[in-house]
């Protein structure tokens, strides 16, 4: 939780830097570097992130030369990507002239990898504090300082560089305490075999993991392909401030895969229902408060970053609900990962394959109608919103298959706690002209302070409230391993 609160405050600082800073333009051109990038790396961890807790659950060999074997198998999976990105560097720079040295960037892949492979390691051991150091304090912070100090250097390439100095101090963050939990492994050697193995093991997570991530970044290379690279950089800023409640889930998934793997080690699948019900209530009630927040005053949000950026108002609005409604099969896809990986990957992709065509099919209707190419725009993101929710129902309706038990837990309370945050909303949003100023500045905190109110005191039972309690009692937990932290 800590650490979602800290990706909250850090992220702020760079939408506005790049947004005042370096504009629409140069944002579009960042936003499909970063996202060739990141799919890159995120094929070269192979399914590690998530495969490495049940590769550690269930070896006989010390723990120390597993671990070690993942990381040769990154970077050997990073070194192929980052050739073959070096061969077509055209893939990261689709509407702009490759300069100097920026045939060398596929190198962060290196960085990326490797960092999210330490990590999980971490995870495994319950050291949850090195993620949140480099996750939500130092990664964060870095790319918003670099990006103010890179733009008095380059103003068309200050971003990239931003990104690269705050991977590399990423990696730093991850390596350090990796090596001392881990330490340097004595007598070991690596195993082809084993390494092979792992990685043919690991397929299905791979693919699970980056369908999952081209779930949500898809509807960016599509609108590259289709529009000017101002309107990608519009749209990725309202993915950017949408990407803080999605980053919640991300928050749990260090210890949530750990303690659903032990779970399923004991056979005790009722335990893995209870915990997913329980994170799912979590994540979903945080996400419907950050819809509340941030599409009620969303023209002010989107006009914070710039007034340029205030037409991406529409898109971050959809972009909210979407994710409301995709948090269930998110956390539902932690559990099926491991008992049903195959039928997992198979939704997934049927998932993928329907938003992509209902994003082209929208924007040529929209283009047929001759609507303004803001809600041109909008069409992938309306898109997104419908086929998480079908990919949702329908992992949440298998997951419950599979375990013998309901996996959804919803509360009346929830959408009490929307409504009247909203009404709160709603009564600042229409203050006069001369108010507006506290539209943002009074008007977020009182609907964060409403919802709070209401679904804490009406919506929370014991379970919720021992998240919050240093020392919960066994029998109010949930999350097992989560009360020894």
């Amino acid at each position: 939780m800590l650490g979602f609160i800290l990706r909250l405050v850090a992220r702020l600082p760079f939408l506005f830097i790049a947004g005042r800073v370096y504009g629409p333009d140069i944002v579009g051109r960042y936003a499909i570097v970063v996202l060739v990038i990141e799919v890159a790396a995120l094929f070269a961890t192979l399914g590690l992130k998530r495969g490495l807790a049940q590769a550690l659950s269930s070896t006989d060999r010390p723990h120390a030369h597993v671990v070690w074997d993942a990381m040769v198998v990154a970077l050997l999976a990073s070194a192929v990507a980052c050739g073959v990105l070096m061969l077509f560097p055209q893939a990261m720079y689709p509407n702009s002239e490759i300069i100097g040295l920026e045939r060398l960037l596929p190198l962060v892949v290196f960085a990326v990898a490797a960092s999210d492979v330490s990590l999980s390691a971490l995870a495994y051991r319950h050291n949850i504090r090195a993620s949140v150091t480099a996750r939500a304090i130092i990664e964060p912070w870095v790319i918003s300082i670099a990006a103010w100090g890179f733009s008095f250097v380059s103003a068309r390439d200050g971003l990239i560089l931003a990104y690269v100095v705050s991977m590399v101090a990423a990696l730093v963050a991850s390596i350090v305490p990796f090596v001392r939990e881990y330490g340097m492994p004595r007598g070991w050697r690596p195993r082809p075999a084993d390494i092979w193995a792992l990685a043919r093991r690991n397929a299905p997570l791979a693919g699970a993991d980056t369908i999952e991530w081209a779930t949500r970044n898809v509807d960016r290379f599509i609108l590259g392909l289709l529009f000017a690279p101002s309107v990608v950089g519009i749209y990725y800023m309202a993915q950017q401030v949408v990407s803080v409640p999605q980053r919640l889930k991300s928050s749990f998934d260090p210890i949530l895969g750990p303690v659903i793997t032990q779970s399923l080690a004991a056979n005790d699948r009722a335990a893995v229902a209870n915990q997913v019900r329980q994170v799912g209530f979590w994540i979903t009630g945080a996400q419907a408060a950050l819809l509340v927040v941030f599409a009620i005053p969303a023209e002010g949000v989107m006009g914070l970053i710039g007034p340029e950026f205030v037409a991406g108002a529409g898109a971050l609005c959809i972009l909210l609900v979407a994710e409301v409604f995709a948090s269930t099969g998110a956390v539902c896809e932690t559990a099926l990962i491991y008992i049903a990986r195959h039928r997992n990957l198979m939704i997934s992709l049927c998932v993928l394959l329907l938003q992509i065509a209902l994003s082209f099919a929208f924007v040529v209707i929209a283009r047929t109608q001759g609507w303004p190419e803001a809600w041109q725009a909008v069409g992938p993101a309306v898109a997104l919103a419908i086929s998480v929710t079908i990919g949702s129902a329908v992992k949440a309706i298998l997951l419950r298959r599979l375990l013998g038990a309901s996996v959804l837990r919803v509360r009346p309370s929830l959408f009490g706690a929307m409504a009247v945050s909203a009404l709160v909303g709603a009564a600042f949003t229409s203050l006069p002209a001369r108010y507006e100023w506290a539209e943002l500045s009074l008007g977020i905190p009182a609907i964060v302070a409403t919802y709070l109110f209401v679904i804490i005191r009406f919506g929370f039972g014991p379970e919720d409230r021992s998240l919050f309690r240093k020392m919960p009692g066994v029998d109010e937990a949930t999350l097992p391993v989560m009360e020894k932290l």
